[in-house]
């Protein structure tokens, strides 16, 4: 499995008791729908490597409290802390009307109320404090901030997002 296969699920971020369990933060809204995985691949190296899972269930907000086959003891749980843990896409729930995930509108084209065609989106850039759609146009990039009072609709068919961005934002990058 590759990860440009996977999503990210979350990271190993404690061990929970001396047999090895681990707690898992989860980069999701609905972690109750994790509750009852039988297997997820651990980022070691350059490999994502299958672990299989005993027992997991939801430990306080957005942690997973797992108990892993291969994870029996604190040593074992010492190696694994801090890891990432991921998911095939296929796993995902499916999205509709305006809500998308960032690696699914990758290629979108960027629909703009008052300028049209602002470009092709390459990435969307989440390190920050606000989500940026990276896009290109004509050789230049622009940084669109991902917001819900900008984005009109998303049309999966066709691989636009309409959006109705503020007066003179577009401006800064084309001018």
């Amino acid at each position: 499995m590759r990860k440009e296969d996977c999503f990210y699920l979350g990271k190993v971020v404690s061990k929970y008791s001396f047999k090895g369990e681990v707690l898992v933060k989860l980069d999701t809204d609905n972690p109750e729908i994790y509750e009852n995985m039988e297997s997820v691949f651990v980022s070691m190296g350059n490999n994502l490597v299958p672990f299989f899972i005993d027992r997991c269930r939801l430990h306080k907000s957005n942690l997973l409290r797992i108990d892993f086959e291969e994870v029996k003891d604190e040593a074992s749980a010492d190696k694994i802390l801090g890891l990432e843990l991921y998911l095939p896409l296929s796993l995902l729930p499916p999205l509709t009307g305006n809500k998308f995930y960032f690696h699914e509108v990758i290629g979108f084209t960027l629909m703009d109320k008052l300028h049209g065609n602002i470009g092709i989106i390459k990435a969307v850039n989440d390190n920050a404090s606000q989500e940026l759609f990276e896009v290109e146009k004509e050789g230049k990039e622009l940084l669109i901030p991902v917001n819900d009072n900008f984005i009109k609709e998303v049309d999966r068919k066709n691989q636009v997002i309409h959006i109705e961005t503020p007066e003179g934002l577009v401006d800064l990058y084309l001018n």
